[in-house]
């Protein structure tokens, strides 16, 4: 059975998650971490990691936000964090892919947001996007573990991650065509990654360019099956076991 560690089920992108989550278990797929980005998908993911089953919460407030860093309100992650089934302070980091304008808000949301990790003992879900030299010096600030979503830089890059307590996050853009991952995934070992379909996102061929789902968790283990030549059962057995270690589920 596999986990998807990054998936936004949300009414906002799905009219049926129910279904979703039922199609996804016909695939193996058995546990979802809903992430949050803002105060709205917030309230969204804490309730249906109250109500549906095999569902957990992250929460936390993406760094697109961070030009209204003045008026955020970060009580609504605080007072969510006992819930048992929000299990990390998430999606949070750095994004510098359209500009760097609003650099420092999203510096100071990240510490804050890292601050609030570290006090309450949660890991942390990190988005980070052409900043990767800001993101390792703010991370080297904090003693806190946890996912970096979405990876895709460089072996040396992936060390770096690993050698904080991290784990790399690995989607579907590792099935797109002259993408480098496999190779960085072959260096550093199934034991330092997680896999996400960050849905409805950055769907796995051969359905790229559509709205992806958990279910297509499989599509990617299948993928480093055939490229790593591990059997299904023991690249489930090993993301098993890394997702316990970074997650309390």
């Amino acid at each position: 059975m596999f986990t998807d560690t990054h998936c936004h089920l949300l009414s906002e992108y799905y009219e049926d998650i129910n279904q979703i989550l039922q199609d996804a278990t016909k695939q193996g797929v058995n546990r979802f971490i809903n992430a949050a980005y803002d105060e709205t998908s917030i309230i969204e993911v804490v309730s249906l990691a109250k109500t549906l089953s095999g569902v957990y919460g992250v929460i936390g407030i993406h760094p697109s936000e961070a030009k209204r860093y003045e008026e955020l309100d970060f009580s609504i992650v605080i007072n969510n964090l006992n819930n048992k089934n929000i299990i990390a302070v998430g999606e949070i980091g750095l994004d510098y892919h359209y500009g760097k304008e609003y650099a420092e808000e999203q510096k100071l949301l990240f510490r804050r947001q890292l601050e609030i990790a570290s006090k309450y003992h949660l890991p942390v879900v990190v988005h980070s996007r052409d900043a990767t030299a800001d993101t390792i010096s703010i991370l080297h600030e904090y003693f806190v573990k946890g996912v970096i979503h979405s990876f895709s830089g460089s072996y040396e890059t992936a060390l770096e991650y690993i050698s904080m307590g991290f784990v790399l996050g690995i989607n579907g853009c590792i099935t797109f065509k002259n993408n480098h991952l496999i190779e960085v995934i072959k260096k550093i070992g199934l034991e330092h990654i997680v896999l996400e379909t960050d849905c409805p996102y950055l769907t796995p061929q051969p359905f790229r360019g559509q709205t992806n789902y958990p279910s297509n968790i499989l599509l990617i283990a299948k993928y480093l099956a055939k490229n790593l030549n591990v059997s299904l059962s023991q690249i489930a057995k090993i993301l098993d076991e890394n997702t316990h270690r970074i997650f309390d589920i």
